[in-house]
């Protein structure tokens, strides 16, 4: 028909939908706002990750990689601010709106928008894991009868994984309800709560190794992988060949758990959407307030927790993924502190779950919307957003490998959206001029980005391939009672002699 034009192309209708997204419905949020739902975004489950990180970096590359992850993701995430309004007149309220203008209409959508699609739903896939497995330790702390060693170990030989997929099915369940808040500013109360509890169990993790010190000298040497304790004299070639390369890929492994520990990228701009702008006062002054107090507190967070802990236990935490499953943690009987630290932990990633899937859950309803002119009435967001929480929590339930995950995510995904993308649009958009200041640095970021994203993808890659060589699905499904002990409880199958 002569004359018409496309939706997609449509300024009034495009306004009119922009009402109803979730990102954009309301941009009526306070600057503190901004605050919370960054230290939600950001002080992620992977926090507890970053102990057994410093094990397998030792405390010089430990210690230099979180200051410089520290830095970089402050410094990419202020660009970030920078250029939600770089154009006069125009906000760009989701990442791959930026990328668009930065690459092009088509090229900045495939370029953006599934590594953002990649690190939202892992993030909750992961938080997925890391709820049910929040849910197995209150159980297990508070079981009695149940051994303490079940909790804690995270050898593979004493199977960690058992009955982990029921409880990521409990914890998953609550999504199904917690999903149907219309927008960004409709979870701001339980945004609030989720940044203080991360705050609450972050500090419980390392108020209890300071309370106890140290029981015994520990060992800040990289961690022994064979098979058994290195005896007196030289190694067989094969096996000291095996120690190094698990040695190597477990250090690839721990950089892609620290680039983890930083994805509040992925939803910045959806964050500083719902704030308000005029040209007197641009939505920038009241995000980067908010960023500011957020990263004081990501360090508050962060840097105690993985420094502390390791002083504490040295590179025996290798062996963990979780901090509060360690077992040395267990012994201090803190069983009443670290139920509430778990049950933080679950307050924390059930607030910091629906950050992440408001922007996937915007796209979809775009989407629907554009392609198939159907609007995002509350039929359509009942299909979609509980079929989302089936799809994270099924996942959560095939691949409950915590570290593997926070190691392989953290490189594949959130090293490129978090690290150096934020740098490539800045070169496009701002064009420094060359071997100026912002240009070196930028270059600079983008090298160790890139660097970044394929160790940390090599060993996470790894260790997911390590994890699922000991993992069996089918043992998930099975309860009974176990001889000796008053509750039921999963117990494992006897090993097979050997032929």
């Amino acid at each position: 028909m002569e004359g018409h034009v496309p939706l997609s192309e449509d300024v009034d209708w495009n306004r009119r939908l922009n009402d109803v997204l979730p990102v954009t419905a309301s941009r009526n949020a306070k600057w503190y706002y901004s605050i919370f739902h960054n230290v939600t975004a950001i002080v992620s489950a992977g926090v507890l990750g970053l102990p057994t990180a410093m094990a397998d970096l030792t405390w010089g590359p430990g210690i230099v990689l979180l200051i410089l992850s520290w830095v970089i993701t402050l410094f990419t995430l202020w660009q970030m601010v920078e250029m939600h309004e770089i154009v006069p007149g125009k906000r760009f309220d989701r990442y791959h709106e930026l990328g668009q203008e930065a690459f092009g209409k088509r090229l900045g959508r495939w370029i953006v928008i599934p590594q953002q699609l990649l690190v939202q739903v892992s993030v909750d896939i992961v938080y997925m894991v890391a709820g049910g497995q929040a849910l197995k330790n209150i159980y297990m702390l508070n079981c009695h009868g149940c051994s303490s060693k079940n909790v804690g170990s995270d050898d593979i030989a004493e199977k960690q994984y058992e009955s982990a997929s029921l409880w990521i099915l409990i914890y998953g369940s609550v999504h199904l309800l917690l999903v149907h808040l219309p927008n960004l500013n409709s979870i701001a109360a339980l945004s609030l709560a989720a940044a203080i509890m991360s705050v609450s169990y972050s500090t419980i993790a390392w108020a209890i190794p300071v309370n106890k010190g140290h029981h015994q000298p520990q060992d800040y040497h990289l961690p022994y992988y064979g098979e058994i304790s290195p005896a007196p004299g030289p190694e067989p070639p094969a096996t000291a060949n095996a120690h190094t390369a698990h040695q190597v890929l477990s250090i690839f492994n721990a950089l892609g758990v620290i680039a983890f520990a930083y994805a509040g990228h992925n939803v910045v701009l959806e964050i500083q959407a719902t704030l308000p702008s005029t040209p007197e006062r641009p939505s920038k002054i009241a995000m980067w307030r908010g960023v500011v107090w957020a990263y004081v507190i990501v360090a508050a967070c962060y840097f105690p927790v993985a420094i502390i802990c390791y002083w504490a236990y040295g590179n025996q935490l290798a062996a963990y993924s979780n901090i509060l499953q360690f077992e040395g943690m267990l012994r201090h009987n803190y069983k009443g502190i670290l139920t509430a630290a778990n049950v933080m932990l679950i307050i924390h990633i059930l607030g910091s779950y629906q950050i992440y899937a408001m922007p996937v859950f915007d796209m979809l309803e775009t989407a629907l919307a554009k392609k198939w002119l159907l609007p995002p009435t509350l039929k359509l967001r009942l299909i979609t957003r509980t079929t989302y929480v089936g799809f994270t929590m099924f996942m959560a339930t095939i691949f409950p490998f915590f570290k593997a995950l926070l190691g392989f995510f953290g490189g594949f995904a959130f090293a490129p959206t978090t690290y150096f993308l934020p740098c490539c649009i800045w070169l496009i958009v701002c064009k420094p001029k060359r071997f100026s200041m912002s240009w070196t640095i930028n270059w600079i970021c983008i090298i160790l980005g890139v660097l970044l994203m394929f160790t940390a993808t090599i060993g996470g890659c790894w260790a997911l391939v390590n994890e699922w060589n000991s993992y069996q699905f089918r043992r998930f499904w099975k309860w009974q009672d176990c001889p000796g002990v008053n509750s039921a409880q999963y117990c494992t199958a006897p090993t097979p002699a050997p032929h």
